[in-house]
């Protein structure tokens, strides 16, 4: 008999029982941590977002053609920069409006894109009134809007390409 206290005898589970209740734990805490995140951004119907993007052409949520990423972001944000080529991988297959949130005027967004050398219209926020109206607190911040104009999802912080592209098509292919 050893002095020595073990764990082993508290758990009898065998290690594939452990390892699933590892797993469990750390996917509460994952989509507690989202759900955390999201509280007070808006579901259901899509607040108004409309204006002219860097390009000169007009941009609208819900305009029934296809469901939307918003993506709100700054110029500051180290992680809006790391994950700036999802969204313009995403924005090849699917309707994409970046808001350029209080990062300054369109020159100076544009400049700052070019430096990075992305070719992406973008609408500027250099007021916050957009982010305000969409009760964003932090950025990177994502919506996606489906062709009715309706939040469907809502990602706060880093974002994958592929988990940008499942939300875009699950909201197209089941809309609310």
């Amino acid at each position: 008999m050893s002095d020595t206290f073990n764990f082993r005898n508290l758990l009898p589970a065998k290690r594939w029982q452990r390892r699933l209740l590892e797993a469990g734990l750390i996917l509460a805490v994952i989509l507690g941590a989202q759900y955390w995140q999201t509280r007070g951004l808006p579901e259901g119907a899509a607040p108004p977002l409309a204006g002219v993007l860097t390009d000169g052409t007009h941009a609208r949520v819900g305009a029934g053609e296809t469901a939307t990423l918003v993506a709100f972001w700054s110029t500051w944000c180290p992680v809006c920069k790391a994950e700036e080529d999802n969204i313009v991988a995403v924005a090849r297959d699917h309707r994409v409006i970046p808001v350029a949130m209080q990062s300054g005027d369109a020159a100076t967004v544009l400049k700052h894109l070019k430096e990075r050398g992305i070719d992406l219209p973008q609408l500027i926020d250099a007021d916050g009134r957009h982010a305000m109206n969409w009760r964003v607190r932090s950025v990177p911040t994502h919506f996606v809007v489906d062709a009715r104009g309706n939040v469907r999802f809502r990602v706060v912080g880093y974002a994958t390409t592929w988990g940008l592209k499942a939300r875009l098509w699950w909201a197209e292919a089941f809309p609310a």
